[in-house]
């Protein structure tokens, strides 16, 4: 009864398009779940996620949920979780990738889900890393362990969608560096991100995991940049 007056008083939105949700209906609207761009790469080896790090860092699995395109429905979904505090959302699309994930056998010898870390100023500044609610709800659905201490940021930098390709590139080999022990040697890190673009960043991130021992790579988005 309570929670049915806040509801009349504060309706629930989409966060895809802002539409009233109604009451079956959770974060995302059904329409925008329907016309949502997936990619499936869940269900195909070598796609274009994968293709991204050719030749780069040896990933064993790359993958992301949707394609991301400006003014879609999943640009929308980014923008929220990431600036207006929406952390809900990366629960949701957590939740729904792990779904398609255990079906993917290379991603069954993984040990640990690291996401990319955001600079203490940046954190502090924001109030939380917009994957963390991702990667806790990929971490419970697949049984996995995640840890956010492993790899660290070392260099404050700015926003990266509002840079050109040369300044997201530039000098990011520095910006990453990896704190672990022997008990971390040899093991299989599940990185994550919210979108792949350039792959500049999570190039980066791969090869300061690849300073341990015996440390094998795949990756995982929320979202995929598509022209």
């Amino acid at each position: 009864m309570f929670q049915s007056i806040i509801n009349l008083f504060f309706p629930k939105v989409c966060s895809g398009c802002n539409s009233f949700l109604l009451t079956n209906e959770n974060v995302i609207c059904t329409i925008c779940r329907h016309d949502i761009p997936l990619t499936n790469h869940h269900l195909i080896e070598d796609n274009d996620a994968f293709k991204k790090f050719y030749g780069r860092i040896p990933v064993l699995h790359a993958s992301a949920l949707f394609y991301f395109h400006k003014k879609g429905i999943v640009q929308q979904l980014i923008h929220n979780l990431k600036y207006k505090g929406h952390e809900e959302i990366g629960t949701i699309l957590g939740e729904w990738y792990a779904e398609d994930l255990k079906t993917s056998e290379l991603l069954k010898t993984v040990d640990q889900i690291i996401p990319v870390p955001l600079h203490r100023r940046k954190l502090k500044e924001r109030g939380y890393n917009q994957v963390t609610a991702f990667g806790e709800a990929l971490s419970t659905s697949l049984n996995l362990d995640y840890n956010n201490s492993i790899l660290v940021r070392n260099i404050y930098s700015k926003t990266q969608s509002k840079k050109n390709l040369l300044g997201r590139t530039e000098g990011i080999e520095t910006i990453f560096d990896v704190s672990f022990t022997e008990k971390d040697h040899n093991k299989h890190f599940l990185l994550i991100d919210d979108v792949i673009t350039t792959g500049s960043t999570l190039e980066a991130c791969s090869r300061a995991l690849m300073k341990i021992p015996g440390a094998r790579i795949s990756i995982v988005c929320m979202a995929m940049a598509q022209s």
